[in-house]
């Protein structure tokens, strides 16, 4: 069975006069806009469409990144690949861009990294949450852009390796929270407990890109945590030797 497929039926509920201004009847939020993009992916095709390119970061958002200092800031695409981040984020999130499950570039995806890293559990304390949130963040993402291969292969592939994968992608779940709270177990700095806010950063008219950011609140130990991380991470850019990385 297709791992991207079981939403035509509830998208045909929604027959074919949805189109891009409809009011959804009052099914708002992530919910409604699920099932708004299954059913306007229902709709038989034109044509084909073509294979999805990797949207190229514009040099000012890497400047803006560059700009947070004391923030842990990067951009994600609707398949969970981090495609710009700042210093602090490497920093903050060595452990995944560390990882074995990096792409053949080196690239770090947070799906695969919460799910095939063993290490992962550690370092996310509410592991079982960011389980949740990232099955769900696929997909909705899956509802958007169905057709989308590399897509479809990331979903096979943990679909196949993870058996929480496998539970969590069939729960169906779409309601994704923007902000809130990460707590953190970080090899060099200790716990971290730092805030988080995710926003629609428009880099392309069909693709879906994602900035989190994650800051500490101020006077708390996470924030001379995330302070000292801040200043390794400046030191890294300046050429130092980066901390041994720690084994799983």
């Amino acid at each position: 069975m297709d791992a991207l497929d079981g939403g035509s039926r509830a998208a045909a509920a929604l027959g074919e006069g949805a189109d891009d201004g409809a009011d959804h009847g009052g099914t708002g939020g992530p919910e409604g806009t699920y099932l708004f993009d299954l059913a306007r992916a229902a709709r038989p095709a034109r044509r084909t469409p073509p294979r999805r390119k990797d949207v190229v970061v514009p040099p000012r958002i890497q400047w803006m990144l560059d700009s947070m200092t004391m923030s842990s800031a990067f951009v994600r695409n609707g398949r969970m690949d981090v495609i710009a981040h700042n210093a602090l984020a490497r920093a903050v999130h060595a452990l995944m861009f560390d990882s074995d499950t990096t792409d053949k570039h080196g690239r770090a995806n947070i799906a695969r990294y919460v799910f095939l890293d063993p290490g992962a559990r550690h370092f996310s304390v509410d592991w079982d949450h960011a389980a949740v949130a990232t099955a769900a963040l696929l997909r909705a993402e899956a509802g958007r852009e169905p057709h989308d291969r590399a897509l479809r292969e990331l979903v096979g592939e943990l679909s196949t390796l993870s058996s929480e994968f496998r539970t969590e992608w069939a729960a169906h779940e779409v309601r994704i929270r923007h902000d809130g709270i990460k707590r953190l177990r970080h090899p060099e700095a200790g716990d971290l407990e730092l805030t988080y806010h995710s926003l629609d950063l428009p880099l392309s008219n069909r693709a879906v890109h994602d900035l989190t950011i994650y800051t500490a609140e101020p006077g708390t130990t996470s924030e001379d945590r995330l302070r000292l991380l801040a200043s390794w991470a400046a030191t890294q850019s300046q050429g130092s030797t980066e901390p041994t990385r720690q084994t799983h």
